[in-house]
């Protein structure tokens, strides 16, 4: 079965080295940047495809604005990642495989099912994060979550059966 790796904010600033950010998840799971390279590394191996949800994105972006040290070097490699996965340049997939999340009807549910999950304390980002692992769980790949968030990693799909193989270019 084809694979995809949803990418975390969490896991995301650790490999980027974003400081202030450079570990992440519990201290029996801890995430740090030697992991993430060699999962990352391991992944690509396999021909994993990788996708960067766009609340990735964004929190991504945020950490990076508020944290010490160089970020300009930090911004380009976040900018370097959303132009690779913007462009399908392999591992990652096209970007615009998400569109139909970000609809009038994508959204509406999200809103919708997250009103319902934010008491519980996941955030928008995560619920959207879900989103996106299901709909790539619906054309039938085995999801990973990488995340050092125990709670969102609770959210990832099981694996089915048939694949849609998402757009990428070597």
């Amino acid at each position: 079965m084809k694979k995809v790796l949803i990418i975390d904010t969490s896991i995301l600033c650790v490999w980027l080295q974003v400081t202030g950010m450079e570990s992440c998840g519990p201290d029996n799971d801890r995430w740090t940047y030697d992991r993430v390279f060699q999962k990352i590394t391991e992944e690509q191996a396999k021909g994993t495809t990788f996708i960067l949800p766009v609340a990735t994105i964004i929190e991504t972006g945020n950490h990076i604005a508020h944290a010490n040290g160089d970020r300009f070097s930090m911004a380009e490699r976040l900018a370097d990642k959303i132009i690779d996965a913007t462009n399908a340049t392999s591992p990652w997939a096209a970007f615009t495989e998400q569109n139909d999340l970000w609809n009038e009807e994508g959204l509406a549910s999200l809103a919708v099912r997250w009103k319902t999950t934010a008491p519980a304390g996941q955030s928008l980002g995560d619920a959207s994060i879900v989103d996106v692992a299901n709909y790539y769980a619906k054309m039938g790949f085995d999801v990973e979550i990488l995340t050092g968030d125990a709670g969102l990693k609770a959210y990832q799909p099981q694996p089915k059966s048939g694949v849609r193989i998402p757009r990428r270019r070597k």
